[in-house]
């Protein structure tokens, strides 16, 4: 347990420092970021979410499935963990007032909170299934033992990291852009991502209590994944890309492929 907990501890203090170093551009920038660099970003992010979904975390819950359960039925869990995901993040999204990047009225319930308060929890939503994906990685790798699981928790850490180098940025930048100090925008593109950190640690912490559940979990993390992507990422990353022409016409779609190709190509070589 102690060894998962340092793993787990690792990994999600790496993606927690990617989102550091993201919000760090407020010192470099003090202009608008382009609409192009904003789809680029938000599509990279979506391709190393959906091959993490897959490779990272479908797969490995469909074959825990077969090896406890038998094969017949081994779509079960992570059918069923994937719908538990999607609903998970609906709720969340339904409940929590948030902000997106760019957006001009807030989402969820109605609320008093200014906009650096929303734009910061739209962006914390997001890190809440990375962090429980990283984090039961490196639990299940260090029940088991097993080497392979080992790589796959150490490549997903590695591109969440990735991804969240424009994550961070995408909070401190408009933070900036709005009057906020560059420190204070830092500080708050920093802390949108401490959220992975303390939900990876937190499911190493009960992962003996959910090591029988551990293919719905792996599951239900995927679908949180996956809601962020069809629901965010992608739209957002495709607005006004029909409007160029040439390679800037497809930035979005580009960047999504782009993404979605570095994460399989680590979870493969690492896992």
């Amino acid at each position: 347990m102690e060894q998962a907990l340092l793993w787990a501890a690792c990994g999600t203090g790496f993606t927690f420092l990617m989102t550091a170093l993201g919000a760090s551009t407020v010192f470099l920038m003090r202009g608008r970021t382009s609409a192009m660099a904003q789809r680029v970003f938000l599509g990279f992010a979506a391709g190393i979410m959906i091959a993490a979904s897959v490779w990272s975390l479908l797969i490995p819950a469909i074959e825990q499935a077969a090896e406890t359960g038998g094969e017949a039925m081994s779509w079960v869990p992570a059918a069923g963990g994937f719908v538990i995901g999607v609903a998970f993040l609906m709720v969340l999204h339904a409940a929590l007032p948030h902000l997106h990047p760019g957006a001009a009225s807030p989402e969820g319930r109605p609320s008093k909170w200014g906009r650096p308060t929303l734009l910061f929890t739209a962006v914390t939503l997001h890190n809440i299934p990375e962090g429980m994906s990283v984090g039961l990685l490196f639990a299940m790798a260090g029940l088991t033992g097993d080497a392979a699981t080992f790589g796959m928790a150490t490549a997903l850490a590695v591109g969440i990291g990735i991804q969240n180098v424009p994550e961070g940025a995408a909070v401190a930048l408009p933070l900036l852009q709005e009057g906020m100090s560059a420190p204070r925008a830092f500080l708050m593109g920093a802390l949108s991502g401490v959220a992975e950190p303390a939900f990876g640690v937190g499911v190493v912490l009960f992962a003996g209590l959910v090591m029988p559940f551990m293919p719905w979990m792996l599951a239900a993390s995927a679908g949180a994944m996956m809601y962020v992507v069809v629901e965010e990422l992608i739209p957002e990353s495709h607005l006004g890309e029909r409007e160029g022409a040439g390679l800037r016409a497809s930035a979005g779609t580009l960047a999504v492929m782009a993404g979605f190709l570095l994460m399989m190509v680590l979870d493969v070589s690492l896992g």
